[in-house]
């Protein structure tokens, strides 16, 4: 053990300086390691050789039970400077009990000039045969983190050394607000590390299922259904047919179709058919030749060709205009195709996969929709579930959202457990995509590293009430020859197509679906009628 300093006189003691090398040896000990348990001991080490402040120790609370009352907790010896293994075991306080216990309880430092004069001294960890026979005094101050006394900083000294007691305590003190600072780092790391390892447990949870491998985040049962279901029909040729709201993440369901088929390494061409101007269609989906119309210098293969061999992602197909819908059900059923402006017919070989958010045989009731190629797509339905069906993959997708913005964003930004509690509540009409364009934008726009539920708040978008399920239409019958009749141009007369627009008020969009109609297909007649 150290020898203690027990001169009485430290004649020629240069106070003032001993003080500064002390500060300047702390502070750079804090610079090489933040561990509050190097830097105390050493501290309390310095104590002692410097200004002979013996027997230093820290006393920090103990783990209690939540709600415990404090005259029930105990602290103990955590970091101490000049006591045996066995003394600091013996160092355990309750709350009010001797002059650390008070201190605990109070928050107020304690002055003992003389422990033996001291009635509720207990010399519990230093019998006082172990101390020097002068008089010795005992300084005790408290150690707090945000407000609060978490442990106390204290000490003996000989009461006859030639220095103030004033300048002992105003140090002490210094030292006692550094002791909480580190201890609050070290609290905060601690938390910080504690959420990390939560949020890569969680990631690792979400990435350790069968979905997985496509890309596809969450284990709920509805969408491990829906994914059973992709892969028992992933081997065959058949054409898939994608269902569900807006945001199911569509996408990724008909490139894990593509990626668990044997077409996987072979083109997957995805198309959005919302996207696509309708006098483009057909020159997107089947290509053109050269001269086919102007500006067309160089024949162009079509989304059909370019995808030979593999997939095709028609996105949105209830956007497919009339005229396309024939063309391609051609080619789905003769695996053959005609560039715009060509005569030759082109074999392909694509598995079809679609999708759509739209109720496609009610279209087909309203005569929107072909109803030969409604069954040709209708082969192989899968229904993706909402978010608010598998509530359960909010958290593991919220993580994989914040990650990934994080990292594109260069942030550091993580959802406090209530937060990530408020993200599992809400009913995300959006979907998805809703969640995804949220936490973009929590992450981008948020001042703070750890987002609390109050801070995510004004980020949360307002409840949108969902529109109640419809029971779906009974199936349609085949029409003789599988092709539905087409009405004619003239199937609505002048007065019946006016009497529409005054129902509804001039709406031609409520006015068509009143008819049975495409806006189209009710503005053709309206322009044929010479009523606009």
């Amino acid at each position: 053990m150290p020898p203690q300093r027990t001169d009485p006189d430290h004649t020629g003691t240069d106070w003032h300086a001993q003080e500064l090398l002390l500060m300047r040896e702390v502070m750079k000990l804090v610079g090489r390691s933040l561990a509050p348990a190097f830097v105390l001991r050493e501290m309390l080490h310095l104590m002692s050789e410097l200004l002979g402040l013996n027997r230093g120790r820290m006393v920090l609370a103990d783990e209690g039970i939540p709600g415990q009352a404090k005259e029930t907790r105990t602290a103990s010896i955590r970091h101490a400077y000049g006591l045996t293994a066995g003394q600091v075991a013996s160092g355990v306080y309750r709350w009010g009990e001797g002059i650390t216990g008070r201190v605990l309880q109070t928050g107020l430092p304690a002055i003992v000039q003389d422990v033996d004069a001291e009635p509720l001294f207990l010399f519990r960890s230093v019998p006082r045969s172990q101390l020097p026979p002068q008089t010795v005094a005992f300084l005790a101050l408290p150690i707090e983190v945000n407000g609060a006394t978490i442990g106390v900083l204290a000490c003996h000294r000989i009461r006859s050394r030639q220095r103030h007691l004033n300048d002992d305590l105003a140090l002490l003190r210094i030292l006692a607000t550094l002791a909480g600072q580190l201890l609050q780092l070290e609290q905060l790391v601690a938390e910080e590390t504690r959420q990390l390892e939560e949020r890569n447990a969680a990631l690792a949870r979400a990435l350790d299922t069968s979905t997985a491998r496509y890309g596809l985040i969450g284990r709920s049962p509805a969408l491990l259904q829906a994914l059973g279901e992709l892969e028992r029909v992933s081997q065959s040729q058949a054409t898939v047919l994608l269902l569900g709201e807006s945001g199911t993440g569509k996408e990724l369901f008909a490139r894990a179709v593509h990626l668990a088929s044997g077409r996987h390494d072979q083109p997957f061409i995805k198309v959005n058919c919302s996207a696509i101007p309708e006098t483009l269609f057909e020159s997107e989906l089947f290509g053109y030749e050269r001269g086919a119309f102007t500006g067309a210098n160089t024949a162009r293969a079509g989304w059909f060709e370019q995808a030979n061999g593999g997939t095709i992602f028609l996105d949105e197909i209830g956007e497919l205009p009339l005229a396309m819908q024939s063309k391609l059900l051609r080619t789905l059923q003769e695996g053959t195709l005609v560039r715009l402006g060509g005569t030759r017919e082109v074999k392909v070989n694509v598995r079809l996969v679609a999708a759509t958010n739209r109720d496609l045989a009610r279209d087909v009731q309203a005569g929107q929709f072909r109803q030969d190629l409604y069954y040709r797509l209708n082969v192989i339905p899968i229904r993706l579930p909402s978010l608010r069906e598998r509530r359960e993959d909010i958290r593991a997708l919220a993580l994989h959202f914040v990650n990934r913005a994080n990292q594109a964003h260069e942030r550091n930004v993580h959802l406090a457990p209530e937060a990530m509690a408020r993200l599992e509540a809400h009913d995300w009409p959006g979907n998805i995509r809703e969640l995804g364009n949220l936490i973009e934008r929590l992450v981008l726009l948020t001042d703070h590293t750890r987002v609390t539920a109050v801070a995510l708040e004004r980020f949360m978008p307002e409840s949108l009430t969902p529109l109640p399920a419809t029971e779906p239409p009974p199936a349609l019958p085949l029409p003789a020859g599988n092709v539905r009749e087409y009405q004619s141009a003239r199937s609505h007369s002048p007065q019946a197509l006016q009497d529409a627009l005054a129902r509804h008020q001039g709406n031609q969009t409520q006015a068509a679906q009143s008819l049975g109609l495409t806006l189209r297909q009710f503005s053709y007649r309206l322009r044929k009628a010479g009523l606009r």
